[in-house]
């Protein structure tokens, strides 16, 4: 139970009990099929309906199943068709955000993580961001100007997503300096992609085969770290595209989740290699939501952090989607002094870089600590983790991946 003190701002979430569907009830996701299996598919009655252009990782294809035919029937009609294909269920992916109040410079975050912006610009040309999320209003104070690509949306759907979240991540990424949501890396080239839309009205969604376009249109881009504030269910599909991506040198850095202490993992945070960020507040307190377990690996702030708003010049954040873009930042500036640094070695280089919570060493809630950007630049003693007096168990997908999410 969390202790108010006196004095101290009172905390309010609001929280969209409305459920979240977690896949599609009429579609499945398929990788390595040939044309010759698409054909014997179609025969059967399925019907494609979208497909990824397959290059950084086998095409993916997303397939309507015939009527009548369940979804684990359709997938055992693909691997009737091919044993080697891989397929899934057509997951949906949401953004890892609550609201919260705060006043007063209590509410800064940057000083949790020992950011600098006159040392942030003395480690070297950063190298390209990448973010998938929602779209952005670029017209906002603290975004005009900036080097800011959008990516279009992969797929077409008839309800754009709202620009509340995107504007907020790509502030803390890349806020001009001098607005009233300065970001950590203001001279930074962001490239975005718009990869949600509205289901419905709940809320802001994405898929598997948007965020797998989304993967490859940014991996063409050269961009060397990407920010995915969201979560969802473990993919088989999804995580192709994720090793595909590391592969090429990419640093993934993606949200816990906020579905609570004791609840399933989140993914894509925790497939192998990806860097799974917790919240913490003011306190150095973990986000009373956040989802703990093996696969977390690191903590930034994330409860009422102060960042750029659709409705306002800002707003306070809390959720562990703004925790992301500060180990984001700090991966791109390890990066810009040490660029040769593979996707394992910027990952031990910052947990050498934290601030021990929790119990000693890496444990379940905090990973291996909060973020610590002073001393990135510096050249490295060592690629061993700061803090290795307990290990995490590894952590893998579930073998029956049809179970909801809490």
């Amino acid at each position: 139970m969390a202790v108010v003190q006196a004095g101290a701002p009172m905390v309010v979430e609001a929280i969209d009990t409305r459920p979240k569907p977690r896949q599609a009830a009429d579609s499945i996701v398929v990788s390595g099929l040939s044309r010759e299996d698409l054909v014997r598919l179609t025969a059967q009655g399925f019907q494609i309906e979208t497909q990824t252009l397959g290059r950084i990782a086998a095409q993916i294809v997303r397939l309507r199943v015939p009527q009548g035919t369940s979804l684990t029937q359709a997938r055992q009609a693909v691997q009737v068709v091919d044993a080697r294909a891989t397929t899934d269920l057509d997951h949906f992916y949401y953004l890892d955000e609550g609201m919260g109040t705060c006043t007063g410079a209590e509410c800064q975050a940057t000083a949790l993580v020992s950011w600098s912006a006159a040392r942030a610009t003395q480690c070297g040309p950063t190298p390209l961001i990448g973010m998938i999320d929602t779209s952005i209003n670029l017209d906002h104070d603290a975004l005009k100007g900036q080097a800011i690509e959008i990516v279009a949306r992969p797929a077409p759907h008839a309800d754009a997503s709202l620009p509340e979240h995107g504007t907020a991540i790509a502030a803390l990424l890349v806020g001009r300096p001098g607005s009233s949501t300065p970001g950590l890396l203001p001279e930074a080239k962001l490239i975005a992609v718009d990869a949600f839309y509205r289901d419905g009205g709940t809320a802001d969604r994405t898929d598997v085969m948007s965020l797998v376009s989304a993967i490859e249109a940014l991996a063409e881009r050269g961009v060397r770290v990407i920010n995915l504030s969201l979560s969802g269910p473990a993919n088989a599909v999804l995580q192709n595209a994720i090793k595909a991506a590391q592969a090429e040198g990419i640093v993934i850095i993606a949200a816990a989740g906020n579905n609570g202490a004791s609840a399933e993992p989140a993914y894509p945070a925790a497939y192998p290699g990806v860097i799974a960020i917790t919240a913490v507040d003011q306190d150095l307190n973990v986000y009373r939501r956040a989802t703990q377990g093996a696969y977390i690996d690191l903590a930034g702030p994330g409860v009422n952090v102060w960042t750029a708003s659709v409705q306002g010049s800002g707003a306070l954040k809390t959720g562990t989607s703004y925790a992301v873009p500060f180990v984001s930042a700090a991966a791109g500036l390890l990066l810009a002094s040490n660029p040769q640094l593979d996707p394992e070695a910027v990952q031990a280089r910052l947990e050498q870089h934290t601030r021990d919570l929790g119990e000693p060493g890496w444990d379940p809630t905090y990973g291996y600590g909060l973020i610590h950007m002073a001393g990135l630049c510096a050249p490295p003693a060592s690629l061993a983790p700061v803090a290795t007096t307990q290990t995490p168990p590894l952590a893998f997908p579930f073998e029956k991946q049809t179970l909801g999410m809490p």
